[in-house]
Parts: C-alpha cells; sequence; structure tokens
C-alpha cells in the first residue's frame, strides 16, 4: 500500500497578506533610505511625502477630475481603436487582396513612433478631447490588429475544409470556427491595447492638453512638486491595473471554455482533493 502523504495548502489570504507585506516592507526601506541620506525632496521624495500629497489631491478633488477626463480619454480611444483594429484585422485576415494592398501601409505606420505623431494630432485635432482619443486609439489599434489576424489564421486547415464540404458558408466558418479559435488572441490583444490606450492619452496629455493627469503633471513639473508627481504616478498604476482587471475578468468569463482557463480555475481544486 502506498503511503499518503499529506500536503499542506496555502490559506487563500495568505498570498494576499504576503504580498501586502512586501509592499509595506519595499516603502519601509523606501522612507528609511531617504531619511537616513537626507535626500532632497525635489529629487526623491519619501513616501510619507507622496501619500500626503495624494490625499491633499484627492480631497481637494483637484486628482477626481483630471482623473475622469483621463479614463474617458483611455476608454474612449480604446473603444475607437479597438474597433477599427477589429474590421481591419477581419478583412486582412479573409482577404489576401486586401493583405496585398494595405499590409505595406499597415506595417510602414506601425513603424512610426506614436509619441512623434502626437504633436501633430495636437496640430490637426486641438487641445480638447478629441486629439486624445485620437491619440489613444492610434497607439491601442495595431496589438488588437496584429492578434486578430493571427488569431483568424490560426484555425485548423483540415476543419475549415471539412466544413466546406458540409456545404459550410464562409460566414458560417467565419463565425462557427474562425472566431471562436481567436478569441483568446484578440483578448490578449486587449489587455495590451487597454493599457497602451491609458499610455497614448498621457503622452497626448503631455504635448498639450487643457486638463487630465498628464496635464497635472506637467504643471507640477514646473512647480518642481515632485511628490505630487509621485502620486499621480501612482494614481495611473493603480488606474493601468484596475483597466487590465477589468479586461481580465471579461476575458475569464466569456473564455470559460479556453482550455487554460480551465486550467486556472481547476488547478486549486486538484490540490484540494489530494491528502
Amino acid at each position: 500500500m502506498k503511503k499518503k502523504t499529506k500536503r499542506w495548502l496555502t490559506p487563500p489570504g495568505a498570498n494576499v497578506l504576503l504580498r501586502l507585506a512586501l509592499i509595506v516592507a519595499f516603502l519601509g526601506l523606501w522612507e528609511g533610505f531617504v531619511r537616513l541620506f537626507g535626500i532632497p525632496l525635489f529629487i526623491l521624495p519619501a513616501p510619507s511625502s507622496i501619500f500626503v500629497a495624494l490625499w491633499r489631491g484627492i480631497t481637494s478633488d483637484v486628482y477626481l477630475v483630471h482623473l475622469w477626463i483621463t479614463l474617458s480619454e483611455t476608454l474612449l480611444g480604446f473603444a475607437l481603436g479597438t474597433v477599427l483594429a477589429f474590421a481591419l484585422g477581419i478583412a486582412v485576415a479573409l482577404s489576401r487582396r486586401t493583405e496585398y494592398f494595405l499590409y505595406p501601409f499597415i506595417v510602414m505606420f506601425q513603424a512610426m513612433p506614436k509619441v512623434a505623431l502626437a504633436p501633430l494630432i495636437i496640430i490637426w485635432f486641438g487641445l480638447g478631447l478629441t486629439s486624445k482619443v485620437v491619440s489613444a486609439a492610434l497607439v491601442a489599434f495595431f496589438p488588437l490588429m496584429v492578434n486578430t489576424i493571427v488569431g483568424l489564421r490560426s484555425a485548423d486547415e483540415d476543419r475549415i475544409n471539412l466544413m466546406r464540404s458540409l456545404a459550410a458558408t464562409r460566414g458560417q466558418i467565419f463565425w462557427m470556427l474562425q472566431l471562436p479559435n481567436a478569441m483568446p488572441y484578440i483578448f490578449a490583444g486587449l489587455e495590451i491595447a487597454m493599457i497602451f490606450a491609458l499610455i497614448g492619452a498621457i503622452v497626448a496629455e503631455f504635448v498639450g492638453a487643457q486638463s487630465g493627469l498628464g496635464m497635472l503633471m506637467q504643471s507640477m513639473n514646473f512647480t518642481m512638486d515632485v511628490a505630487g508627481q509621485f502620486s499621480v504616478l501612482l494614481i495611473l498604476s493603480t488606474l493601468g491595473l484596475l483597466l487590465n482587471t477589468l479586461v481580465s475578468e471579461v476575458r475569464r468569463r466569456v473564455l470559460f471554455w479556453d482550455p487554460s482557463q480551465k486550467r486556472g480555475a481547476s488547478a486549486p481544486a486538484r490540490k484540494g482533493g489530494m491528502s
């Protein structure tokens, strides 16, 4: 008889507590380093100074107003970029003629640094919301378009031929085989596109804006408010994490049939069943 060995499982909340402990330890080391060496506030502020600046900005509603503007620019740019990327990705993936004529222009445009285009976008569309949305859409466009093309073309050729032998139409092959097969690729592109949309909006605000967190950081730079800049960076990092988590949660719910999602969900169950 085989002797059963017990495997100690980590409690669900232990990993969260460990993560929080690491964050607290890092902040404590940062605080001690700044105070021990007497680093000036305008070079590297201590975490305590950053949190004080964050609290002042939140309580005065300054951060919340600019946060809402940046979030609106990001989400609108993400929506515009993903719609265009999805449409063009389908056209290129399903039509060799479309790919032949359009793909060189797509590659050339992709090679252009989007940061260099930001001043032109500001000139063309002004300092308002439109220029930020366009900039965010351009940055978010290419990851999803490439993933859409790769995903649609990754469908098994034998299955396509089988459906054709059963008199399936081109639309039926697309909706029943190619699109479901491409969904993991598409959601991977969406996760990247969401973060890129935020970066595109911030870059456009750096170049020229009347409001937004990027403009707020620029004004703090002129006044040497480094603690305030770090507090805005903390907000942007948290915002990016929340947006990425939102897309990941939608992916988990939509792709419940995907093997990778099943492995992630079933792994704890398998461990729990062992004794």
